[in-house]
């Protein structure tokens, strides 16, 4: 994970997070990068709430690869306690893993599930992150 602040602070303050944010997590797994974790938990002032959370969300990290199942019916959860200004921040392991998601896999759940991607940046030294906003057009399915 890239330490350096460089333009808009930390990675996770580049990514969109702020103080106070209520920032639920989908998909944890062994392999998820907790360098990236602790900077979202120190930019948010509070610890990232797991799958059981049942309130309202201003953002979800929805940590995701490829054999893990069905990415529209996970962005379809993501959005469940999503704010309605919130975001779905999408991470899947970089290009050349085994795992990896291609964009235009993530392009299609999105729209399907009524989000669009909004950026595409590197989150850590073997993620992608992928910012998905509410306001996609949703297809029938």
């Amino acid at each position: 994970m890239d330490n350096e602040a460089g333009p808009g602070g930390t990675a996770a303050a580049r990514l969109g997070f702020e103080d106070g944010q209520v920032v639920m997590e989908l998909g944890w797994d062994d392999d998820t990068d907790q360098e990236l974790r602790d900077q979202i938990e120190e930019v948010i002032g509070s610890a990232i709430e797991d799958e059981t959370y049942d309130g309202v969300a201003d953002a979800v990290l929805l940590w995701w690869r490829d054999g893990d199942g069905d990415l529209i019916d996970d962005c379809v959860d993501a959005l469940t306690t999503l704010a309605d200004k919130g975001f779905v921040l999408l991470l899947v392991p970089k290009a050349g893993d085994p795992d990896h998601v291609e964009a235009a896999d993530i392009q299609e759940a999105a729209q399907t599930a009524g989000l669009k991607v909004s950026s595409t940046t590197k989150a850590g030294e073997n993620w992608l992150a992928t910012k998905l906003v509410q306001g996609g057009q949703s297809k029938q399915r």
